[in-house]
């Protein structure tokens, strides 16, 4: 049996759904039983625990052959990153006292740079989990390309206005349904000791491409256009944020190159989803 946090998102019902389809028996970590229902009907047992109750996580784990941990993104994280430090501390006890077969966690490109940005919060629970006396598997997952469905409304109107630049450069970006996929082949695989498995799609990406891939999918022209630097701040704050450089020192390091993985990604596995697809499921999914 295998335990899935994050179950009700993206990546984590990815992973369900894959281990599912594999035969594989599912405990579905959800914090609300109603929101777990769906799951208990496609067979999957069901544990209530949220995040931050220790005591619930490991009842949650025991028993378990596997154990898929992802953290909630916080896009505006206070200082110090101290959201994320009490979830890791919660999610290490749980771990060390529930002691499953492996653990595999949801980390990111990145999280191997101690230059501050944003994904310093994944590189935290690296850093945590490493003291674990269990298998761990850090997942680092490159940047979801889902991420774009903030922009179709822009691209509607024929431009997507982007930070990542210049527009023509290509980063490493992966569809969330291949990381769920890849999440789940990896809990059944066996290993010693900690690795890190990078994941990123066949083709990298260029805000150039993602503009061509709305352009198909919308059936208009589509353009990108790049946000100036120093306009970075105000929009950001007022989208609401009050912390906004851990953000833009993160879009810093993917268009200046030391966010990126090991030899550009030659080890990397690679995902079968390409940016077309993608986005054309998004455009989908948004008009359905």
């Amino acid at each position: 049996m295998y335990a899935i946090t994050g179950i009700t998102g993206q990546v984590g019902g990815a992973a369900a759904r894959s281990l599912l389809a594999a035969d594989q028996s599912v405990r579905a970590v959800v914090r609300d039983r109603g929101k777990g229902a769906v799951w208990a009907q496609l067979g999957c047992e069901l544990a209530v625990a949220d995040l931050a109750d220790t005591a619930a996580l490991v009842r949650a784990f025991q028993g378990a052959e596997g154990v898929f941990v992802l953290l909630p993104p916080v896009f505006d994280p206070r200082p110090g990153f101290p959201e994320a430090a009490a979830l890791i501390e919660s999610l290490h006890g749980a771990l060390s006292r529930a002691r499953p077969q492996k653990v595999v966690a949801l980390s990111t490109i990145g999280a191997d740079s101690a230059r501050p940005n944003l994904l310093n919060a994944l590189r935290m629970m690296e850093q945590s989990f490493a003291s674990l006396p269990l298998p761990v598997t850090y997942l680092r997952a490159a940047w979801f390309m889902e991420n774009a469905a903030w922009d179709i409304a822009a691209a509607k109107e024929g431009v997507i206005r982007s930070y990542l630049q210049p527009l023509d450069r290509r980063i490493p970006m992966i569809s969330t349904a291949d990381v769920g996929r890849t999440a789940a082949e990896l809990l059944q695989e066996r290993w010693e000791g900690q690795r890190v498995v990078e994941l990123e799609s066949g083709r990298r990406v260029s805000p150039d491409d993602l503009a061509a891939a709305f352009s198909r999918a919308l059936d208009r022209p589509v353009r990108a256009e790049a946000v100036p630097r120093d306009q970075w701040e105000a929009i950001f704050r007022g989208q609401g944020m009050k912390n906004p450089e851990p953000r833009m020192q993160m879009v810093d390091g993917f268009n200046a190159g030391w966010i990126d993985f090991a030899e550009r990604g030659a080890h990397a596995r690679k995902g079968a989803i390409g940016i077309d697809q993608a986005i054309a499921a998004l455009v989908q999914r948004e008009q359905s």
